[in-house]
């Protein structure tokens, strides 16, 4: 009866390496079985079952497959065949006969099983159904049938679509016996809301556990912390007294720690208290709600609570990062450590402070928090940067946990003292004031070193050229924070502009005197892109064929030489300089535009839709220049009414802004370039691995760190690593919420902080990041490659990044997530004079594509019409 054919199977002989056979569910009731808990008995009627009586009966193993007609088969007409189907004689014996063993006439539970539920990444809960209280061998296949069909339920269907899981699904059915229940419900072993784990979450109720399961009861709820026993948050669900003692609430939290201990994840598990008040477990899932803990590159004390802070995010890279981009910013950390004085012990391991979750980075910001001169330093930067997390960052400043240490004063000013020396910020600072041209020359000259550095010839060993790419990565470091320190100048001028001006000056006049900045790498590279589509547009052939042709069969026949001349030279032209970006280009994982020029093409086509007689970009920038210089003008005669001295400090600090702050996106550039040509490298290194056999694919390069590419040549069962990651990479693409700050117990701040301001419905408030108002439909897109975005729709994005900009110059406005006001995309809304409001939590969830939305970019407010 434990043979793989078997059609049925007692839970005692099942495990989880039986998935394919039992699925999801019942594995892990087999597993909970071989650890010692108490699970009622029972069997299972495996997916040999489910295929033998389906097999040749549905009309496809997919909708998505079609029909006999050649169109989508509906999830009700696959339903009607696997119940139309009828019962095979072995399946029904053997079912007959499980179930007699269980006893005469025993009450049981029927419960699905599909061999893609209950897993760590989708547990499926509720897509399938289940029958209780099923009494009788006639019952108990009838339930088992209808279990069957609930694999194409509407819902469940429309969950694997979400899930993007496909192909030769089955359904196994677990048959329990069911548990007498004085109470029963749900008890979660980390808080699914605020994410904080060893913190249980119970739900219970008398009688049956299903009542909790479905919402068809107001249950009561009890918070309790696992470690002490002690009861957090109590409240009753109305029904009369609480259904559970203390002591029992108790031993549940106990048994959730054991269950989660087993299983090594947070469970969502299912329970009951017999009339005897004996404990059974019924069912225990993964909760795959729960973003994971960040782990350390090197470990802490466990017992000291952490806060660590996501750096990918504020970067304005909302998708997880490939293993090779990880590695490759560990690389640039070791880097900014060596300029600070501080290098690490290896160069590939990063800083001590790194940390990844959900292929995302994140720092370990506890020092910063715990510390006088981190307090004061990093909301200001976080303030321009990226507001929202400035907001979680003083939630944390008033929780005693992370009281500030004793000493921390002197050892923060020691490491600001050491950055400082380091990237020489105050000798940049002052040339760069005294000289703006010296400072331009620097970073033209730090551009040409970069492009210099060599690699190892091509006939060096794959380890030497990996060396060599590290190599490559490390020295471009120290040359990108050394510019910053000009940019920082020009941005410092203008706030000394603000003290001199007090009371004479708005916020919103300041602003202007950034827009139409010269010097600033993004902006040209997008009003170039936006020159090239106004040449193409005098081609009608050629506007012709942008506006049809798909961009990825244009990106193909552009590597291919075969486009027309004009769109074949002009792409290249603008390849040369700027095909080291990307969209997400701080991933070295990512493909540049010189490798995939699709979006470019889908840009462009974009560009061309804009009304000819319309103000163009250029134009707009152009006119934002100068308004600028006019508000130049008129502040510096505000000035000189109070003391021409002061009159020519604020024209200094002015001209100076003007000179300098464009600047601010060029150090990102210069390590964008490294990037660059480090991942040409790899990519060579990919494709001879993969023509010796060491890998399938030439880009499953990227799904390995350094180390591992060092010893690529020797190492064994490098596809199945490749593979392994590419599913979790995979799977990490479809995640929609990232927390900005999560802490090493789970806890999201943001998810416990109660709002300051309440806004009223159809309103949602960030922080003002380009100064004007515009209404116009909404366009909500997570990721711009492919997307098309019409000409004055209002641009709804989770983060952006200079690959994002290009869109910019279509859009009426702009709406973003995360950001502060001197993050990428307000900066270059600013420099188009797009109305933007940054920082704006829950936006592409709360507004959705097609609605009509009201942008005010100087109050920080979006409003949209509600009913």
């Amino acid at each position: 009866m434990t043979t793989t054919t078997s059609v049925v199977l007692d839970l005692s002989d099942l495990s989880g390496a039986r998935l394919a056979d039992v699925g999801g569910k019942a594995a892990n009731l087999g597993d909970l079985l071989a650890a010692g808990f108490r699970v009622p008995d029972g069997f299972c009627v495996t997916t040999a079952a489910y295929r033998s009586a389906t097999a040749g009966r549905l009309p496809a193993l997919h909708p998505a497959d079609g029909g006999a007609d050649g169109g989508p088969v509906r999830p009700a007409a696959l339903r009607a065949a696997v119940l139309a189907a009828p019962m095979p004689r072995a399946v029904a014996d053997a079912v007959r006969d499980a179930y007699a063993r269980l006893g005469s006439d025993v009450p049981v539970a029927v419960r699905s099983s599909a061999t893609a539920e209950d897993l760590p990444g989708a547990s499926f809960a509720g897509q399938q159904d289940t029958y209780l209280n099923v009494v009788g061998a006639d019952q108990v296949l009838d339930a088992v049938h209808r279990c069957w069909a609930s694999l194409w339920t509407d819902r469940a269907v429309a969950y694997r679509a979400t899930q993007g899981i496909d192909g030769d699904l089955a359904l196994a059915v677990v048959v329990q016996r069911m548990v007498d229940a004085r109470a029963a419900g749900v008890l979660f072993t980390a808080d699914p809301i605020t994410g904080r784990r060893r913190q249980a979450v119970v739900d219970a109720a008398p009688g049956l556990g299903e009542a909790v399961v479905s919402g068809t009861v107001d249950p009561d709820h009890v918070v309790v912390d696992t470690a002490t026993g002690r009861i957090r948050q109590r409240s009753t669900g109305g029904a009369g007294p609480f259904c559970l003692s203390d002591d029992q609430v108790r031993e549940l939290a106990a048994l959730g720690d054991r269950v989660e201990r087993a299983f090594g994840a947070p469970q969502d598990i299912e329970w009951a208290f017999d009339h005897s008040n004996t404990l059974w477990l019924t069912q225990s899932r993964p909760i795959t709600t729960l973003f994971p803990v960040p782990v350390r590159a090197r470990p802490v004390d466990p017992d000291g609570l952490r806060a660590y802070f996501c750096v990918s995010l504020a970067q304005g890279l909302h998708r997880p990062i490939t293993p090779l981009g990880i590695a490759t910013v560990r690389v640039i950390g070791s880097g900014f450590l060596a300029v600070a004085g501080y290098p690490p012990a290896r160069i590939t391991d990063g800083p001590a402070g790194f940390a990844v979750a959900a292929e995302r980075i994140f720092v370990d910001a506890t020092p910063a928090v715990r510390s006088r001169v981190g307090r004061a330093i990093a909301p200001r930067m976080l303030a321009v940067m990226e507001a929202r997390s400035a907001v979680v960052f003083g939630q944390l400043f008033d929780d005693p946990r992370f009281a500030v240490l004793p000493g921390s004063g002197r050892v923060g000013v020691r490491t600001v003292a050491h950055v400082l020396a380091g990237t020489r910020a105050p000798l940049v600072a002052a040339r760069a004031l005294i000289r703006p041209a010296a400072a331009h020359r620097s970073v033209q000259a730090s551009l040409a070193r970069i492009q210099a550095q060599p690699l190892a010839d091509s006939g060096a060993s794959v380890a030497e050229r990996v060396d060599a790419v590290v190599e490559l990565l490390h020295r471009s470091v120290p040359l990108a924070p050394r510019l910053l320190p000009a940019a920082a100048a020009g941005f410092a001028t203008l706030g000394l502009v603000w003290r001199l001006l007090r009371g004479q000056v708005t916020a919103g006049e300041l602003e202007t005197v950034l827009r139409g900045l010269p010097h600033n790498v993004t902006t040209e590279m997008d009003l170039e892109l936006w020159d090239l589509a106004v040449r193409l547009r005098a081609d009608g052939a050629v506007a012709e064929l942008l506006a049809t042709a798909d961009p990825a069969a244009l990106a193909a026949r552009y590597r291919a030489g075969a486009l027309p001349p004009v769109l074949q030279q002009g792409m290249a032209a603008f390849l040369r300089r700027w095909g080291q970006r990307a969209v997400a280009e701080i991933d070295l994982g990512m493909p540049r535009w010189r490798d995939d020029p699709a979006h470019l093409f889908g840009v462009l086509a974009g560009y061309l839709r804009l009304d000819p007689a319309a103000a163009t970009p250029e134009q707009r920038f152009t006119a934002g220049a100068r308004e600028a210089e006019a508000m130049v003008r008129t502040l510096v005669d505000r000035a000189r009414r109070r003391g021409r001295i002061r009159g020519a400090v604020v024209s200094f600090g002015l001209r100076r802004t003007r000179e300098l702050a464009g600047l601010r996106e060029m150090p990102k550039f210069l390590m964008i370039t490294a990037i660059a040509r480090a991942r040409a490298e790899l990519g060579r290194i990919g494709v001879e691995l993969a023509a010796a056999g060491r890998l399938e694919d030439p880009d499953d390069v990227f799904f390995l760190d350094f180390d591992e590419l060092r010893r690529a040549s020797t190492a064994p069962d490098l596809p199945a690593l490749v593979a392994q990651r590419r599913a979790r990479y995979e799977r990490e693409l479809t995640r929609r919420h990232v927390p900005r700050v999560v802490l090493s117990d789970g806890t999201e701040p943001e998810a416990v902080a109660t709002p300051s301001v309440r806004p009223e419905p159809g309103t949602l408030i960030g922080s003002p990041a380009s100064a004007g108002t515009v209404t116009g439909i909404a366009r909500v897109i997570t990721d711009p490659v492919g997307a098309r975005l019409e000409p004055g729709e209002i641009l709804v994005a989770p983060s952006t990044d200079p690959g994002w900009t290009p869109l910019f110059l279509t859009a009426g406005g702009l709406v973003m997530e995360m950001g502060g006001s001197n993050s990428h995309g307000a900066v270059v809304a600013r420099e188009y004079g797009i109305p933007a409001v940054v920082g704006v939590s829950g936006a592409t969830e709360q507004i959705t594509s097609g609605m009509q939305v009201s942008v005010d970019g100087a109050a920080g407010v979006v409003r949209w019409a509600t009913r």
